[in-house]
């Protein structure tokens, strides 16, 4: 058997819970929502990353759903209740592929259907407003994490790419924190600031997620993770999804990149936009300074020191597919996790360690979270604290 067909047959029992795809933001800026113009139960590969076809292909078993919108829009709340309806509507119009997952147990009933268990996962703390009841709003639409920030400063936590602010986490910092864990919302640290991370370890009473980061000490990107914060995760018992970006795994990438980024700000462009506008520029500026190219072995690189620094019972996968405009060769689309597993058990990786990367670790995860807001919620009301009568 060929590493390619072990790596299938290892998906067919062991499916990929990927931790972050944007498909619901790719429709929102693409198509307003509109699921007839790209209807992802067919070939959406001249717009998407992600379709049914190549999510089947790929051996995608769970996938957390990002309901992310930008921070710098001046209702988060509402577009994140869009982003959530989207879900919903992906979810309603796709039964047989697509199964609602809240729970571990979810996802594993999803999986002895055959079905893709959909969860989701809202990107930054701007989403709820400073407000821990709209935090649990958020939760009772199933929501099952939420990253503390995106790429800006929120009031209470200090992002990765952002000038630091408050040091890490506010005091209401650490109260949304202690609120997620009663509730059992996973706290993602994925893009926060390495202060935010370490403040955010040092308060949770459940295991975290970084839902889409690499290894910092492989490439010297603020939004990777460093050694010392990988170091943690055993005692915690959290899980480190890497990610597929080439500006966070390739470090030669990281240097084009703030040049792409330029580029597109002088034409009048978010640097994340990824429409068809956007996307000309982006291509203008490759054609004049060729980028580099990340692969199936560099994303594996980074597995391999994570695995050493963290160990199996914490790595886990997430692509941040249709939420980046570059992919790494070999790892183009939601098809491309089979080279990925492929690649790793080329370089020894067991069956046990695939089985964890892949499925049984980010469904342990779940599972812990719940546990823990069991206990909590037996013990502690909801809070009611306001950012002011906490921070000032």
């Amino acid at each position: 058997m060929t590493s390619r067909e072990a790596a299938r047959e290892l998906l067919r029992e062991f499916p990929v819970v990927d931790g972050h795809n944007d498909l619901p933001w790719a429709l929102r800026e693409q198509v307003r929502y509109d699921l007839d113009a790209r209807d992802i139960a067919a070939s959406q590969a001249a717009h998407l990353h992600t379709d049914l076809p190549r999510l089947r292909a790929g051996g995608v078993g769970a996938q957390y759903w990002s309901v992310y919108v930008r921070s710098d829009l001046p209702d988060a709340v509402p577009a994140t209740l869009e982003q959530i309806d989207c879900v919903r509507q992906l979810l309603a119009r796709y039964p047989d592929d697509l199964a609602p997952a809240r729970t571990a147990a979810d996802m594993e009933a999803a999986r002895a259907e055959g079905r893709i268990a959909s969860l989701m996962g809202a990107e930054g703390g701007h989403s709820i407003a400073n407000s821990l009841a709209t935090l649990r709003a958020l939760y009772a639409l199933g929501v099952r994490y939420m990253t503390l920030t995106h790429n800006d400063n929120i009031a209470w936590a200090d992002s990765a790419t952002d000038e630091p602010n408050v040091g890490g986490l506010s005091a209401f910092g650490r109260e949304v924190v202690r609120e997620m864990n009663r509730e059992g919302m996973l706290v993602d640290l994925s893009h926060v600031a390495a202060t935010t991370m370490r403040d955010a370890l040092d308060t949770t009473s459940a295991p975290v997620i970084f839902s889409h980061s690499s290894a910092r000490a492989i490439c010297d990107h603020p939004r990777n993770i460093p050694d010392d914060v990988l170091e943690r995760l055993p005692a915690n018992g959290g899980v480190a999804m890497v990610t597929f970006v080439p500006k966070f795994v390739l470090q030669a990438a990281v240097d084009w990149t703030a040049e792409a980024d330029d580029n597109m700000r002088a034409h009048g462009f978010h640097h994340l936009d990824t429409t068809a506008e956007a996307m000309k520029v982006h291509r203008a500026f490759e054609e004049r300074n060729p980028r580099p190219v990340a692969t199936v072995a560099t994303v594996a690189d980074h597995l391999d020191h994570m695995r050493e620094v963290a160990g199996n019972d914490h790595l886990g996968i997430g692509g941040d597919y249709d939420g980046t405009a570059f992919t790494p060769e070999g790892l183009n689309d939601v098809s491309g996790y089979p080279n990925l597993i492929a690649e790793l058990i080329d370089r020894g990786w067991s069956r046990s360690d695939l089985a964890k990367l892949t499925w049984q670790n980010a469904v342990r995860v779940l599972g812990a979270a719940e546990d823990v807001a069991r206990d909590l919620q037996a013990t502690r009301a909801p809070s009611n604290a306001t950012i002011e009568s906490l921070d000032g």
